[in-house]
C-alpha cells in the first residue's frame, strides 16, 4: 500500500512539474518576446533618427557651457557689494544691475537652445518609450533651464540685494520680480520632475536602462540643493552660492542628456 501510494504522489509530482514547466517556460518567452520588440522598435527609431537630432544635441552641450560661463564672467563686473555667495544669479540682470543686458541675451539663446534639443532630439530618441518621452521632454522645456531661460527678458527684479536700500520686498515689488520669483521656484519643481520622468522612459529602453538609477540619483541631488537654497536666503547666507550650484548641476545634467542623444543617435547612424 505505501509503495503505491508512493507511486502516485511522485507520478502527481510529475505531472505538476511537467505542467509548470511550460507555464514557466511561457512566460520566460513572452518576457523575452516583449523585450526583442521593445529592442526592434528602438532600433527602427534610431535607424530613422535625422542628422537634425545631432546637430541639436551638440548645440544643447555648447549652450550649457556658455550658459555657466556667462554667469561666471557677468560677476567681475556687478561691484564690491555683490557676493556670489550670498546674492542670486537674477541680481545680475536685475533693473539696476550694470551690463544686464549680457545676460539677457546670452540666457535667452541657451534657454531657446535648450527648448529646441528638448523637443526636436531628445524627445525623438526617446520616442520608443511611449508617452513617457513626451511628458518627460515637455517637463524639461517647460523648466527653469528651457522656459524659464528664454523669458529671461520679462524676469528682471527691481533692484539688486548690492544696491543701497533694496530690501528682498522691493526686488518683488515690480512684475519681473513677481515673475522670476514663480518661474524660478514652478522651473525648478519642473525640472526635478522631468528626470524622474524621463528616468522610467529610460527604463523601457535597453540601450538607455543603465541611466535610469543615476537619472534618479541626480533629481535627488538637486532637491537637496533647492532645499539648502531656500532654507539660506537673506543678505548674509549663502543662497547664492546655492543658487550657483543648482545652475551648474542642471546645465550639467542636460549636456550630458544631450551626450547621451549623440552617441545612440551617432552609433544608430553607422
Amino acid at each position: 500500500m505505501t509503495d503505491r501510494s508512493s507511486q502516485v504522489t511522485g507520478a502527481l509530482a510529475r505531472d505538476d512539474s511537467e505542467t509548470a514547466a511550460p507555464a514557466t517556460g511561457r512566460a520566460a518567452k513572452r518576457a523575452a518576446r516583449a523585450a526583442g520588440k521593445a529592442a526592434k522598435r528602438e532600433a527602427r527609431t534610431a535607424s530613422r533618427v535625422p542628422r537634425r537630432v545631432r546637430r541639436l544635441a551638440r548645440l544643447a552641450v555648447a549652450a550649457q557651457v556658455v550658459f555657466v560661463a556667462s554667469w561666471l564672467l557677468a560677476a567681475a563686473w556687478q561691484g564690491p557689494r555683490y557676493s556670489v555667495f550670498a546674492h542670486s544669479i537674477s541680481d545680475m540682470y536685475a533693473v539696476t544691475a550694470p551690463g544686464a543686458a549680457f545676460l539677457i541675451v546670452m540666457f535667452t539663446l541657451c534657454g531657446a537652445a535648450t527648448l529646441w534639443f528638448t523637443w526636436r532630439s531628445l524627445r525623438p530618441a526617446l520616442r520608443p518609450a511611449g508617452r513617457l518621452a513626451t511628458i518627460g521632454a515637455a517637463l524639461l522645456a517647460l523648466s527653469i533651464f528651457g522656459l524659464g531661460d528664454l523669458l529671461t527678458v520679462s524676469e528682471r527684479l527691481a533692484c539688486r540685494l548690492a544696491d543701497p536700500g533694496c530690501t528682498p520686498a522691493k526686488q518683488l515689488s515690480n512684475f519681473g520680480g513677481t515673475a522670476d520669483n514663480t518661474l524660478s521656484t514652478l522651473g525648478v519643481v519642473a525640472f526635478v520632475a522631468a528626470a524622474f520622468v524621463l528616468a522610467a522612459a529610460m527604463k523601457r529602453l535597453p540601450s538607455w536602462q543603465a541611466w535610469v538609477r543615476p537619472v534618479r540619483w541626480y533629481a535627488a541631488l538637486v532637491i537637496v540643493l533647492a532645499i539648502c537654497d531656500g532654507l539660506t536666503q537673506g543678505a548674509n547666507g549663502l543662497s547664492g552660492l546655492f543658487e550657483r550650484l543648482i545652475a551648474l548641476t542642471g546645465a550639467a545634467g542636460i549636456a550630458l542628456l544631450a551626450r547621451g542623444v549623440l552617441r545612440r543617435s551617432g552609433s544608430a547612424s553607422r
